[in-house]
C-alpha cells in the first residue's frame, strides 16, 4: 500500500472519529453524563442515571453512544458496571477547534490592525452640497413605495 493510501486511510479514520465525537456531545443528556463522570474518576452505571428523569435503557442508549465515540469506558465488576472518562477523543477535537480558534484569532487581529490604521470617520470633514443632498432623497424615495399587496386566499378565478 503506497503512503498516500495509508495517509487517506487515517485521515478518514480520524473524521469518523472526530464525526462520532462530535455527534455524541451534540445531545445534552449525554453532556450531562461526562460533566458527572468528570466530577469523580469512576461512577456505576445506577450511580450516573440517578439525577436523570429518564428511564435506565434510555442512559444505556446513551452510554453507548458514548461508549462508541470513545469517550468512556465501562468495566464490569461482579454486577457493577462502572464508567469512567477517556481523554483521548476530546483531545482530538480540542486540536481540531484549537486550530480554527487560531484561524479566527489571527482574523480578527488582522481586521483590528486595519481599523486601528484606517479609522472610520466620526464627523463628514466636508458638509455635503446640495447634489449629494438631492440623491440621497432621490434614493430614499425610492423605499417609501407602498408594499405590493397578495391577492385574497382562495382558488383564482378562470379566464
Amino acid at each position: 500500500m503506497a503512503f498516500g493510501s495509508i495517509l487517506n486511510l487515517m485521515v478518514k479514520y480520524q473524521d469518523q472519529a472526530l464525526d462520532r465525537t462530535f455527534a455524541a456531545l451534540s445531545d445534552p443528556t449525554r453532556r450531562a453524563l461526562l460533566a458527572r463522570l468528570g466530577e469523580r474518576d469512576s461512577l456505576s452505571v445506577s450511580e450516573l442515571a440517578a439525577p436523570f428523569s429518564i428511564s435506565l435503557p434510555a442512559i444505556m442508549k446513551h452510554l453507548d453512544v458514548l461508549t462508541d465515540a470513545g469517550l468512556i469506558v465501562r468495566e464490569k465488576t461482579g454486577r457493577t458496571v462502572s464508567c469512567r472518562l477517556t481523554a483521548q477523543p476530546m483531545e482530538r477535537a480540542m486540536n481540531w477547534l484549537n486550530r480554527y480558534a487560531q484561524f479566527w484569532s489571527e482574523s480578527f487581529d488582522r481586521l483590528a490592525a486595519f481599523v486601528e490604521d484606517n479609522p472610520w470617520p466620526t464627523q463628514p470633514s466636508t458638509p455635503p452640497d446640495d447634489q449629494s443632498r438631492a440623491q440621497a432623497s432621490r434614493s430614499r424615495a425610492g423605499s417609501a413605495r407602498g408594499r405590493k399587496r397578495s391577492s385574497p386566499p382562495g382558488r383564482k378565478p378562470s379566464s
